[in-house]
């Protein structure tokens, strides 16, 4: 007699698509301009089993190693993107992975961008989705940042990383 797998694995891929949200695992994302507009690529917030991840794809961005952030208030005026605020730290953290008294939510690992201006990156972000979401998607919204430099992981407030030269209003899906 010959059995078939397929009926239980169908069921289980079925059932694992129905947890995601829709749009196949999207929750939000920002498009990414440099200061003088032209598209530096995209962010977007995605599913992640119990969490939230953030796909970066970075295009038009000067080669070298840059900090990346996630920002308080989801503006993004040019030409210096203060407009953004500081990092998003809902919890008065002190900033920098590597601190031990941070990090603040929006506290990011340096990415790596190659010579053709690109790069790509996966970001987990800490906490349960419903709480990251809601601080992202707060009244003041929320913006991810690229900047000048690469981010030191200890100095309070900001790192050390620099001007800001790429940004992008992370709004839901």
């Amino acid at each position: 007699m010959i059995r078939f797998a397929a009926p239980p694995a169908l069921a289980l891929l079925i059932a694992g698509c129905a947890a995601l949200p829709p749009g196949g695992g999207s929750l939000g994302s920002a498009d990414l301009r440099t200061s003088d507009g032209r598209n530096a690529g995209t962010a977007t917030l995605v599913a992640s089993g119990q969490g939230v991840a953030l796909d970066v794809a970075l295009m038009n961005v000067p080669a070298g190693t840059r900090a990346i952030h996630i920002h308080e208030r989801g503006e993004c005026t040019p030409p210096d993107f203060q407009s953004a605020g500081a990092h998003l730290n809902p919890e008065g953290r002190q900033h920098g992975l590597e601190n031990p008294r941070g990090a603040h939510l929006g506290d990011l690992p340096n990415i790596e961008v190659r010579a053709t201006g690109t790069t790509r990156a996966r970001f987990p972000l800490p906490g349960s989705r419903e709480s990251v979401l809601a601080r992202i998607f707060d009244s003041s919204g929320a913006a991810v940042v690229v900047h000048q430099n690469a981010d030191d992981n200890v100095t309070d407030p900001a790192g050390n990383a620099g001007g800001r030269i790429v940004c992008g209003v992370l709004r839901p899906s």
